[in-house]
């Protein structure tokens, strides 16, 4: 999951045009990093996209999500009004899973999701591992 960072204030700043011109390069630098095969991106609402890369292990989930975040800052797209930069950052929460009747697809995207929220809460322009505890899913 990824998640413009402070999009809000870029929006009220640059206005809507602005906004979506912003959302359009966003998708490209998911699009061009995320580009295998059976890779998929896609706007999940909002600012915010999902990345799904089958067969991905962490370790290369992590080094993807690095690079998107690293990509989206060299762009250097001005964002006066950003908490986190002088440019538009991106903030990724990766979650990974093995297939098995526990898990489900709705249990990977909580999992992205509260690893989205960690990245958020810890300063934002990063990525972060949602690291799903053994004994049960996370809960609301």
């Amino acid at each position: 999951m990824c998640d413009v960072d402070f999009f809000k204030l870029f929006n009220d700043t640059y206005g809507h045009q602005g906004g979506d011109d912003c959302l359009k390069l966003v998708a490209r630098v998911l699009q061009e990093t995320a580009r295998r095969g059976g890779d998929c991106v896609a706007r999940y609402g909002g600012e915010e996209f999902a990345v799904i890369m089958p067969v991905t292990g962490e370790k290369s989930a992590i080094h993807v999500a690095e690079k998107i975040r690293q990509t989206m800052e060299k762009m250097a797209i001005a964002h006066s009004k950003s908490l986190v930069a002088p440019c538009v950052t991106l903030s990724l929460g990766v979650a990974t899973v093995v297939p098995d009747n526990q898990g489900t697809p709705e249990l990977l995207i909580k999992c992205a999701d509260k690893a989205l929220y960690l990245a958020k809460s810890s300063g934002r322009n990063c990525v972060k591992v949602w690291e799903r505890p053994k004994e049960a899913p996370p809960k609301d």
